[in-house]
């Protein structure tokens, strides 16, 4: 069971993540977009939207930093492992509660408005619970643990994160993971398998460029100098 949670699923999760990408670009371009259902509804939309996407982007920023960066880079930068700990703690609890209020509402506003409820699919539905399953049990992994210096994942679950990409998994490493941790890395890797096939699929097509794109300049006209001028017919020149 070892092997095939630690040192298997991680692949085969790979493995469909990359397959589905390339059938969803090849086949459904049109289908690859967040389904966006602002047009039946946009006030709470407003406040849910950024709320889950801020609160999921410090998410994914925090395991990014926690799997990737050794202990030993933050201790060279003079972070202790207790300062470690609480830096992780709080702003990755923040950021987990910002993920499922903005969740929370999302859900709300599906199921109380009539319009974006018919647009909700299953495939949506069981999105949105790995997802909240997702970020919800490890928020509980980390506040179980958050006492004294906390659990050292740095000395386990990221060893064995970064060995994965060396094809040569460490799978012993999890062993003596709690397993609540277990638990989390799990559903994580079932999250991953199905960003392909669900509307998260539109993350690797984050409009970045818009960041840097030059303004448009808009231009208005005065209706009365509009409503005043003669109108002209097709063929004339002006």
């Amino acid at each position: 069971m070892t092997v095939l949670l630690w040192g298997v699923l991680p692949y085969v999760a790979a493995a469909l993540l990359i397959a589905g990408l390339i059938w969803r670009y090849r086949y459904d371009k049109y289908g690859w977009t967040s389904r966006s259902s602002q047009i039946y509804e946009s006030r709470l939309l407003n406040i849910a939207s950024p709320l889950f996407h801020y609160g999921l982007l410090f998410v994914l920023a925090g395991h990014l930093i926690g799997l990737f960066i050794p202990a030993s880079w933050t201790t060279a930068l003079g972070i202790s492992e207790h300062g470690y700990h609480l830096i992780s703690l709080i702003p990755g609890t923040i950021a987990g509660s910002l993920a499922v209020a903005g969740i929370a509402l999302l859900l709300y506003r599906r199921r109380t408005k009539a319009p974006v409820f018919r647009a909700t699919t299953r495939n949506d539905k069981l999105m949105y619970a790995v997802l909240l399953a997702a970020i919800i049990m490890g928020m509980v992994a980390k506040l179980t643990h958050a006492s004294g210096d906390g659990y050292d994942y740095r000395a386990t679950i990221a060893p064995w994160a970064r060995s994965l990409f060396t094809l040569q998994p460490a799978t012993t490493l999890m062993t003596s993971v709690p397993t609540l941790y277990q638990v989390h890395a799990v559903i994580g890797l079932l999250l991953i398998a199905l960003i392909p096939y669900t509307r998260l699929v539109h993350m690797f097509s984050a409009p970045i460029g818009y960041v840097f794109r030059p303004y448009v300049v808009y231009r208005t006209r005065d209706p009365k100098q509009l409503a005043s001028r003669s109108q002209r017919r097709g063929w004339e020149t002006p």
